[in-house]
């Protein structure tokens, strides 16, 4: 293996769909507790309550995230401004997933397919630019929409392999409907790693992930400004918060004509990045939008 191709194998996974995308059934690494249910996540929303209201991402979110010798875990808890019936029939159908999807940076490729095998999402990861899909890494993702009732649902993509030692790749969402017209919703994002994965992050990290932060206030520097978690949880939290980012993207463009929800959804998710320049910048505006229209454009192309 080449060593521009191990590099280009190393910015996916430590940038993307976690960076293809909560933990396995065992050994995972705990970052809150599973909730599955309408009331066990309404309980969660109530416990939530202040951090919901009062918190530096200057919207009703809350994120954790955690480690073990094996996993990656962030979590996000959000209230979201969409009925739930909205965020229902929005997420709970796997192409839909493929236009939540394309907004990452690092996603450049998204196909949704059903059989009689059940319902698939052939992603592709790559570069923060343009690139020909061959050079991209390709993931598949099995979809599962496990529970739906009136209130609640949950959806779960999952893919079992990726690059240099990683597995495992895992997205849940679940949602349930809250006073005012509102939605709660948990977001999940992990990967399981070998050996050959630690390496690979811990060399990520000490070269181009270097002074790279995630979102946790681990204290307070001399100045008084605030110190932020870094390392392979900085990571996860990164991704977490784009992947959050662009399901939250995708909500809000819905109500514009259908014409002109792919501009409203790129140009969104990109000023809500730039909210956190510390953590999520990467690319100016322009450049973003001539890589993801381009990306949209191919997609549409392709089988």
């Amino acid at each position: 293996m080449s060593k521009k191709f191990q590099i280009s194998l190393l910015c996916w996974m430590t940038r993307s769909l976690v960076a293809c995308m909560m933990c396995v059934a065992t050994g995972q690494a705990a970052a809150g507790p599973d909730t599955h249910s309408a009331a066990s996540l309404r309980a969660m929303y109530a416990e939530l309550g202040p951090k919901l209201g009062n918190n530096q991402f200057k919207r009703p979110l809350y994120l954790d995230s955690a480690e073990s010798s094996s996993h990656l875990k962030g979590d996000i808890y959000a209230l979201v401004d969409f009925p739930f019936s909205v965020v229902n029939e929005a997420l709970n159908d796997p192409a839909h997933w493929c236009d939540v999807m394309i907004l990452h940076l690092n996603t450049k490729y998204c196909h949704a397919s059903t059989s009689k095998a059940g319902s698939v999402l052939q992603v592709s990861i790559g570069k923060k630019y343009f690139q020909p899909l061959d050079d991209a890494y390709p993931v598949e993702f099995a979809y599962n929409a496990a529970i739906a009732t009136p209130d609640y649902f949950d959806v779960l993509l999952n893919a079992k392999t990726g690059p240099l030692g990683t597995s495992d790749y895992r997205i849940l969402l679940e949602a349930v409907s809250v006073q005012g017209g509102k939605t709660f919703l948990h977001l999940t994002y992990s990967y399981a790693y070998n050996f050959a994965g630690l390496l690979a992050m811990k060399s990520y990290l000490a070269t181009v992930g270097s002074g790279k932060v995630g979102f946790t206030i681990i204290g307070k520097q001399s100045g008084g400004q605030p110190n932020y978690i870094g390392g392979v949880r900085g990571v996860v939290e990164r991704n977490t918060m784009r992947y959050y980012l662009a399901i939250d993207a995708y909500l809000g463009a819905l109500s514009a004509p259908p014409s002109e929800q792919l501009e409203k959804r790129l140009q969104s998710w990109f000023t809500s990045t730039e909210q956190y320049p510390l953590q999520l910048h990467e690319v100016d505006r322009a450049a973003y939008l001539d890589m993801k229209r381009r990306e949209y454009l191919r997609d549409q192309k392709s089988p």
